[in-house]
């Protein structure tokens, strides 16, 4: 995948926003990474803020969402793990400054 396309993606799922905090997936740190394969399969692996998270259905239809613009982009699957656990320590220096986590 080029840096480009790696930077579109990244930059699309910046608009998807985690509704019970108001920060957007990529700063909050739950986006592990994005892959695509030649055929335009595109593999998002992320985590969420906790288990038993009942709006993970909503974050991912958002990612589908955020994601249709990009024409690369074929066939797409989010793929939520649990390893490694999220932790504050993964979000941006923004998402602490927005919801007033000390750094």
């Amino acid at each position: 995948m080029s840096k480009e396309l790696e930077e579109n993606i990244m930059g699309a799922l910046e608009n998807v926003i985690d509704p019970e905090l108001g920060i957007d997936i990529v700063n909050l740190g739950l986006v592990y990474g994005v892959s695509i394969n030649e055929e335009g399969f595109c593999t998002v692996t992320m985590t969420l803020t906790s288990m038993g998270c009942p709006l993970a259905g909503h974050i991912e239809a958002d990612i589908r969402r955020a994601l249709a613009d990009i024409p690369e982009i074929k066939e797409l699957k989010v793929e939520i793990v649990w390893n490694p656990p999220w932790g504050k320590d993964k979000m941006s220096r923004y998402a602490k400054i927005a919801l007033g986590i000390p750094d």
